[in-house]
């Protein structure tokens, strides 16, 4: 799909490769995790980090899951112990979910490794092609930090 506007071009060649390097760093990661946790189950492990105290809604919508189902996913991991389920202190009816410090530390060895990976596969590039990919990474994380900022209510 050929288009004379730049940001048209970079936008269909974003969509052409970040799927791809997500594909390889969730089968990565699950390959690494120890104890043989599911890719939804490892996402919900990063997003409780990024979040902390973050609702079973909230986790459900960012799994693109029902709440019913991000609840079974949750009580998985309360019983492996890398979740902490409690109460919320003003509403009752909701619950607040965070990380273990043996969750903490499962994510933590299982993102290690794959940057491990990652690491060998640039390891042949030139320090220019590296510099290339590190700026690139970083204007598109600048565009897309943006663009949640404008969607936060």
């Amino acid at each position: 799909m050929k288009s004379d506007k730049p940001s048209q071009e970079c936008a269909n060649r974003v969509m052409d490769t970040i799927p791809l390097v997500m594909r390889f760093i969730r089968a990565d990661m699950r390959e690494n995790s120890a104890t043989s946790l599911s890719i939804p189950q490892l996402r919900s492990l990063a997003f409780l980090k990024r979040n902390p105290g973050a609702s079973l809604s909230d986790l459900a919508e960012h799994l693109g899951v029902t709440c019913a189902t991000a609840s079974t996913t949750t009580e998985r991991l309360v019983q492996r112990n890398f979740v902490q389920r409690t109460d919320h202190p003003q509403e009752r009816r909701k619950v607040v979910l965070s990380l273990t410090d043996e969750g903490k530390q499962h994510l933590e060895e299982t993102q290690a490794q794959t940057r491990t990976h990652i690491t060998d596969l640039l390891d042949g590039l030139t320090a220019k092609e590296i510099a290339q990919i590190e700026k690139g990474l970083t204007l598109l994380k600048n565009v897309f930090e943006r663009s949640e900022v404008k969607k936060a209510p």
